[in-house]
């Protein structure tokens, strides 16, 4: 299989061989960095920015590798890490993306005064949605290559064995991990201040909040907490791919495709004043909507359909389909559609703010890969991969919940 091409946040995980568009991988919410690399647009080879266009030119040179033709499997990249049966490989990698922030459509802040706030973001009222531009991206890049470079051997662990069964070696590993994380909670909350989206605050506040719970942990690990540790790489994981679907603008030529949602239901979170609430995990006042979530996605990952959508190879373009490809793709889509609407629809009915946020912001990058696929080209898989990755984040804060 030939995976999508690796974005400035880090590269497909080492560990698991999961499916790639979709279905469960091998080990417990393995954390995917940015894909690109260090700086800079990509040099020689394709291009996945606007079609047709080259990319942006950045002040310095370097870019991200092109795609890899030499990944194991088919190209099941979408929906990795979706099932909760899997047993998960707990990596947290990351390298660096270097961005130019682009001002058009998406998930711009609404014009509601709250001048007193500490949250950028505080203005931002209007529905959650999909994220074209984003000032905290190559700051995050930073974060996200240092945990990767300070723990190099950390997506390697067999995270099964208890912390009484660790060799020194992997002891080491695993309190370089947490002295890590220790090192980037403070950055996760500063970057939650200063970005002018509400949902990628709490994007932010959440992987914030399984960090600390990861460190909690790690003293005296044992299986039970792969749910934990799992959730913090997915809601990493998230980072990196809402800053890929930015880096290779697969948002920005995909936003404009669909509607604005709802309104939130709640204005709990408008002004960031009731995230104190969810720096302990957004399930830590409610958890009853767990069982529904993880039904509908363990629904959604064992279709049929889906899993035939997770065999296809994402770098082939709409233009190069074959009829057979193209009737997978025709039978995939009602069932992607309900599945963002079954996630909007679970996350307004939890009660939960924050959850809404979330679920909604995965609905709608899915619904904006679902317009887009008459016209696909590999960018615009990360829109999926953003979706499945954030339904994944949740279900394993269920599971960590439970």
């Amino acid at each position: 299989m030939t995976l999508p091409p690796q974005g400035p946040y880090g590269p497909q995980p080492s560990e698991g061989g999961g499916p790639q568009w979709g279905g469960p991988p091998q080990g417990p919410g393995a954390q995917q960095p940015y894909a690109g690399g260090p700086a800079g647009h990509p040099q020689g080879g394709t291009q996945y920015g606007q079609p047709g266009a080259p990319w942006p030119q950045q002040s310095w040179g370097g870019g991200p590798p092109p795609p890899s033709n030499n990944g194991g499997g088919k190209g099941k990249w979408i929906l990795i890490g979706l099932a909760l049966i899997a047993v998960i490989a707990l990596s947290v990698v990351g390298t660096v993306l270097i961005l130019r922030p682009d001002s058009s459509g998406g998930n711009g802040p609404s014009n509601t005064a709250n001048g007193a706030s500490e949250f950028a973001s505080a203005n931002d009222t209007g529905p959650a949605n999909i994220i074209t531009e984003d000032p905290t991206c190559e700051a995050w890049g930073k974060v996200s290559s240092g945990l990767d470079a300070a723990v190099p051997e950390w997506n390697k662990q067999d995270y099964s064995i208890p912390a009484t069964d660790w060799t020194p070696q992997q002891r080491e590993i695993f309190e370089n991990e947490s002295t890590a994380l220790t090192d980037a909670i403070p950055k996760l909350e500063n970057l939650a201040k200063q970005t002018p989206h509400r949902a990628m605050r709490q994007i932010y506040l959440q992987a914030r909040a399984y960090a600390q719970k990861t460190v909690g942990v790690i003293a005296n690990y044992a299986a039970t907490d792969k749910p934990t540790v799992a959730a913090f790489n997915q809601f990493f994981t998230v980072l990196n791919r809402v800053c890929d679907a930015i880096y290779y603008r697969g948002a920005q030529q995909t936003a404009p495709l669909i509607s604005a949602p709802r309104p939130p239901s709640s204005s709990s979170s408008e002004d960031g004043s009731g995230d104190a609430l969810v720096m302990d995990g957004f399930l830590a006042v409610d958890d009853s909507g767990c069982s529904n979530w993880t039904n509908m996605v363990e629904r959604f990952d064992k279709d049929s359909r889906t899993e035939a959508w997770g065999d296809l190879d994402p770098q082939i373009r709409a233009t190069e389909w074959t009829p057979e490809n193209k009737a997978v793709i025709d039978a995939v889509v009602p069932v992607l559609t309900e599945y963002a609407d079954n996630m909007e629809r679970a996350g307004r009915e939890s009660g939960n703010a924050v959850w809404e946020d979330l679920a909604v912001t995965a609905a709608q990058y899915m619904r904006a890969y679902v317009q887009a696929i008459p016209t696909f080209t590999p960018n615009v898989g990360y829109m999926p991969l953003t979706s499945t990755t954030l339904a994944n984040a949740i279900n394993w804060a269920c599971k960590a919940q439970s």
